[in-house]
Order: structure tokens, then C-alpha cells, then sequence
């Protein structure tokens, strides 16, 4: 995670001046539709621990403002009520647990309900060594006193977000057995669940059975980005899950030119991890994304202030993001490219 942010403060900025910046936009066609900007939220799980109906309003917001919304499979709102929100774009974000006819009935429910692409996680079969985690455990099931404490410290939280009960992971429940539907109990039989074989042959079968795009995500690797190509995706999202799988990973900023240059233009190419601020989107534009995703800028947005601190989130990074244009002399995100920046570890310029 510390990488995810090293990664974009080594990229410094060289500005143009004297240019007409008078008309500045952020406007960019993602999957063919004109988002407001070049930017979708990223699928995160276990909202619901943040506030009741958490998907519901970052749904919402993402729709007010003119982004895309990805809804993950560990999400705890059910799918179909997130889809009637009016005007948004609906992306699906599918794990890969059990048997082969629990993604097909989400792909079919996917469908039904309208979503726009599927984005496919491939970096969390095995998950990572999450020590942060263990330290807030008593044991898998019960939370360490210190943590207890911590909740005990925070009534309105309490009151807001759990006072109809634990969350529960509303699209896929009903695949886990009766006696593991707890919230933690769930949560863990669907890691356990989840199938170490995970291959290239599965992309193949879920690309033949999902006909509308399809993303795949987590990918770091050269060699995977060509794969990806050969079996027919229509985007690929560079990431490495928020900085939580692999430690000592690279960042998805430091693959973004070597994947443009294997893909060229012939698929969408986005990334996640580390965007805080619109001057970190403009730096993964200029490097080759057509997009970014971001996740806890607007969960941040969304703890503070519900549904209008979402689509504030979404604001800021948009206001910052213009305010860079003009500082930089940069008419569009069109016209952005890495000739407007320098890598703080790029060789000297050779005296003249």
C-alpha cells in the first residue's frame, strides 16, 4: 500500500504556460459513454460495516455524478435493488467461489439487472497475510477487546450501522450453508470456498458465457496483460487490490506504460491503487490509462457524510484534478502525455 502512493510521488510534474486553458473538461468516453470524468468507483466489499445501505449510496452518488459504480460480489445490497437506481452505470465485480453454477447465476442475475461490464478479480484466491488484521481479532469470529472498545467509543457509528444487526452478503447468502450465514462465519466460508485452480481456461468460459465487456482485474504482469488479449477481454485494470495481497508488490502505476505499449488501442486499459487526488489521475492519464478507479476516497467521502459525502469525494478529485489542468497548460486530458512529466529517478539531462 505504501508503494501504491512512493509510486506516483516519484512522477514530477514539467507545466507548460501561455496556453488557453479557458476551456478545460475532464469529459472522456468510457465503454463508449461519455463519463463526467475518467474515473469509475472501485468494487469494495463490506460496506455495510460503514453505514446501513452503504452500496445503496455510493450507487447513488456515482449516478448523480456521471460515473460509473462497480458493485462487488462481497457487497451487502442486493444486486437488483442497486440496478433500479435511475441513471446509473452498473458494473458487476464477480469472485469466483464453489462450483461453476455460482458465478453463472450471478453472470444471469448480472444480466438481468442491465450491468454494463463485468470486472472479473483474479488477485484473491489465496488471500494475503493481513496482519493488520489478525491484531484486531480475538479469534476468527469475535473482535479483539481492543477493538470492541474502539466501536464502543463511536455511538453514532454503532447506531447507524449496526443497529438492524450485522451486514449480510445479500448476493450470494444463499449459496452458503444455513450454519454459516453469520457475518464473519460467511465471510470466511466464502474465502475458503474460493478455488486455488482459478486458470486462463476459466476466463475462456466466462468470456464465452458474458457477452456485454469484460474487464479483468489485478494484473501486474506483462505476460498476463498478453493473455488477457488472446482470450478476448474487452478492458484490463491494473492493480494489486488496494496494496493488501502480495507484499513487496509493484504498484499499478509502475506497470501502466509497459501495458499500453502491448495493448496499444486495443482494449481499455485502467488502473487501481493509490488515486487520493485529481493530480494522481491526471499522472496515471498521462502514463497510458484511459481511466482510473478509485475505492477509499469515497468510502472517506462516504463515512463522513453518507450518499452527498460520496458525491462530494467525487468533487474534489474532479476540482482538483481541473485546477491541475490549468496549472500544468494543459487544454484537455486529451492532450495529456508523459512529456509533462519526469521520473524523479530519470538519468540527467546531458550537458550542453
Amino acid at each position: 500500500m505504501r508503494r501504491e502512493r512512493e509510486a506516483f510521488a516519484e512522477w514530477r510534474y514539467r507545466p507548460h504556460t501561455l496556453v488557453d486553458e479557458s476551456h478545460r473538461s475532464l469529459k472522456r468516453p468510457l465503454l463508449g459513454r461519455e463519463a463526467a470524468m475518467p474515473l469509475a468507483i472501485a468494487p469494495t466489499g463490506l460496506n455495510g460495516l460503514f453505514m446501513r445501505h452503504a452500496d445503496m449510496a455510493l450507487a447513488r452518488a456515482a449516478a448523480q455524478f456521471g460515473v460509473p459504480f462497480t458493485q462487488s460480489t462481497m457487497s451487502n445490497d442486493r444486486m437488483e435493488d442497486v440496478a433500479s437506481i435511475a441513471g446509473l452505470r452498473h458494473w458487476w465485480q464477480l469472485y469466483v467461489f464453489g462450483g461453476e453454477e455460482i458465478w453463472q447465476e450471478l453472470l444471469r442475475r448480472a444480466e438481468s439487472c442491465g450491468c454494463e461490464a463485468l470486472v472479473l478479480t483474479t488477485n484473491s484466491q489465496i488471500f494475503g497475510d493481513r496482519e493488520w488484521d489478525s491484531r484486531t481479532r480475538a479469534t476468527r469470529s469475535r473482535p479483539s477487546l481492543a477493538t470492541l472498545i474502539d466501536a464502543a467509543c463511536h455511538p453514532r457509528w454503532c447506531a447507524s450501522a449496526l443497529s438492524h444487526g450485522m451486514p449480510r452478503f445479500a448476493n450470494v447468502i444463499d449459496f452458503v450453508p444455513k450454519d454459516r450465514r453469520g457475518f464473519f462465519e460467511s465471510a470466511f466460508w466464502i474465502r475458503e470456498q474460493m478455488p486455488r485452480s482459478l486458470s486462463w481456461n476459466d476466463i475462456a468460459k466466462i468470456r464465452d458465457r458474458w457477452k456485454r465487456p469484460f474487464f479483468i482485474k489485478g494484473i501486474l504482469h506483462p505476460d498476463d496483460v498478453r493473455q488477457a488479449l488472446d482470450h478476448g477481454v474487452d478492458g484490463i485494470i491494473l492493480g494489486s487490490h488496494g496494496g493488501r495481497q502480495m507484499d513487496w508488490a509493484i504498484s499499478a502505476l509502475d506497470m501502466l506504460r509497459e501495458a499500453r505499449e502491448i495493448i496499444g488501442d486495443r482494449v481499455t486499459l485502467l488502473m487501481s491503487g493509490g488515486i487520493r487526488h485529481g493530480t494522481d489521475m491526471l499522472k496515471a492519464l498521462a502514463l497510458g490509462a484511459d481511466g482510473v478507479l478509485t475505492g477509499r476516497a469515497t468510502l472517506y467521502g462516504l463515512c463522513a457524510d453518507g450518499e452527498d459525502g460520496v458525491y462530494r469525494a467525487l468533487d474534489i478529485l474532479k476540482e482538483q484534478a481541473m485546477n491541475e489542468l490549468g496549472q500544468l497548460g494543459v487544454p484537455s486530458i486529451d492532450a495529456l502525455g508523459p512529456d509533462i512529466l519526469r521520473h524523479m529517478h530519470a538519468p540527467p539531462f546531458p550537458q550542453v
